[in-house]
């Protein structure tokens, strides 16, 4: 189901909720409407004077002092208010009683009251008489069943004694459709809620859901790409293939219906393939892309597109030490030359008799490719000055033999890495990540002339290291739009794709034209 991807999900996710939720409010409004609601907290709770039983001295002036009882007199402030988002009416109170509600001061003794109301509502104070149920006995006070607008309150300063600060006070009473409940004040930095809680929770969930889609979209790898259904070849240069895997695996996982098919072979029967391809039928050839070490298809007249500069190396047995530490352009040209049968042969007189002794009768093994390969070719104009392998292929097997010069001749740049991994006097060559990997399995890198590969140094300190290349991908004619081919060669020039081939060890050909030419 290729329209099952996490955009897809999440895009139809929030409409879903987003139609549900409209529906559900509406819904809401309707049927379940506001609650009424009273809520009181207490404002001021202080003890006039210290009480006696704490120990202390109790100073009081005027009639804090001559007043009876107030040896242990408190004063509390009791605010009451409609907070609710309904009137409250006279009716809507449901105690039996005159009064609406009551509020008991748990061990105190009421003394006295007092009522305050804001300035702006004047209605409020007709209400507190005693024959509308206001009155107080022993720790209860009686409040009327005082009608409030939304937001109105009034306050109760209650004179007690014969309690400590601190003991529960609670309000008491019934509201039809609605409660009454202890509530708290809003801090200077609050502001009261302009939605109701059903509301915030749709908006909360809205939000997420378009975050989430906004995140795939945003922080997926890569920017969104042209995908293509269909089936595509990619053959040729086996030194590229581990980046050229990677990415057609990439591809897939982006691009459902699409189905890229890898066939490494090397790079030049990679491109003379395609070429014959076209000439039995074009629109086979329009669907395989061939990638080459150098421009081995341009004498064919394919269309080349330059992806990556690519550094090469030799590699030696890791227990040539003599080779590891390094060897001259002629010495390399004199190997593969046929020259020398023996390591020994191209040490000096000092080397064989000390450093090296345990090397200079070991075989020398040169483990190549066939002429079909991109690395070979590279190999040959680069490090060979243009000239060939001229020592024949004397081996299929690359077994040592100190009689003559073993050459041989394998199909792919991982049967060198073994061979060479495999045989102490053996050297080959090898694409440079590949080489790094092979390292741990016994490979050791050559330097020539004293320069390692270094794709870094290659690309930011300008080194002249010879054996590298520009990696080339072939098509037949220009792919056209709306094709795989055409698709896949744009998701090379990605950024994530940039990545992944810089990973790998090349440098895309996109962030260093310069090289590329």
């Amino acid at each position: 189901m290729e329209w099952l991807s996490a955009e897809n999900v999440v895009a139809i996710g929030t409409a879903v909720i987003g139609v549900v939720a409209s529906g559900v409010m509406v819904w809401y409004e309707r049927r379940v409407p506001g609650r009424k609601r009273i809520g009181y907290r207490v404002q001021m709770d202080n003890a006039i004077g210290d009480d006696v039983r704490s120990g202390r001295e109790n100073r009081r002036l005027g009639l804090f002092d001559e007043a009876p009882g107030m040896v242990d007199a408190t004063l509390v402030l009791l605010r009451i208010e409609n907070d609710g988002s309904q009137t409250i009416d006279r009716d809507d109170y449901t105690s039996p009683e005159r009064h609406g509600l009551t509020a008991v001061f748990t061990d105190r003794t009421i003394r006295g009251v007092s009522v305050t109301q804001p300035t702006d509502i004047d209605h409020i104070m007709d209400h507190f008489s005693a024959d509308r149920g206001f009155g107080y006995e022993g720790n209860r006070l009686r409040i009327p069943r005082v009608p409030l607008n939304r937001g109105d309150y009034f306050k109760l300063l209650v004179l007690l004694s014969g309690g400590d600060v601190g003991r529960e006070i609670r309000l008491y009473g019934g509201i039809r459709e609605g409660e009454v409940h202890p509530n708290r004040s809003a801090t200077p930095d609050e502001k009261e809620n302009v939605f109701s809680l059903p509301a915030r929770v749709f908006t909360a969930l809205l939000t997420a859901s378009v975050l989430v889609l906004a995140g795939i979209v945003v922080f997926r790898d890569g920017n969104p790409i042209e995908c293509e259904r269909g089936g595509l070849t990619v053959t040729g240069s086996t030194a590229f293939a581990p980046v050229i895997e990677t990415l057609a695996k990439d591809y897939e996982g982006k691009c459902q219906g699409a189905d890229i098919t890898v066939e490494a072979r090397g790079s030049e029967l990679g491109v003379v393939e395609l070429d014959a391809l076209a000439g039995r039928s074009k629109d086979s050839a329009r669907s395989v892309i061939a990638f080459s070490d150098g421009p081995s298809g341009e004498r064919l007249g394919l269309r080349g597109k330059k992806i990556a500069l690519s550094a090469y190396t030799l590699v030696a047995n890791e227990g040539n030490a003599f080779a590891a530490a390094g060897l001259s352009l002629r010495q390399v040209r004199e190997l593969y030359a046929g020259t020398y049968t023996r390591w020994g042969q191209l040490m000096s007189e000092a080397e064989r008799e000390t450093k090296y002794r345990d090397l200079a009768d070991l075989p020398v093994v040169l483990v190549s490719r066939g002429d079909n390969s991109g690395t070979r070719q590279i190999f040959q104009e680069r490090v060979l000055d243009g000239r060939w392998e001229s020592a024949p292929s004397t081996s299929l097997d690359c077994r040592e033999n100190a009689s003559v010069v073993v050459r041989c001749e394998l199909a792919s740049t991982g049967d060198v890495l073994k061979k060479v991994a495999a045989a102490r006097g053996a050297i080959g060559y090898s694409e440079l990540a590949l080489a790094r990997t092979a390292e741990k399995d016994g490979v050791a890198r050559v330097p020539l002339d004293g320069k390692q590969a270094d794709i870094d140094e290659i690309e930011t300190n300008g080194s002249t290291y010879p054996y590298r290349d520009v990696e080339y991908a072939y098509t037949y004619g220009t792919p056209r739009n709306g094709t795989l081919a055409a698709s896949f060669l744009a998701y090379l020039d990605e950024e994530t794709s940039r990545q992944a081939i810089r990973d790998k060890g090349h440098v895309p050909c996109r962030q260093a034209m310069g090289l590329c030419e």
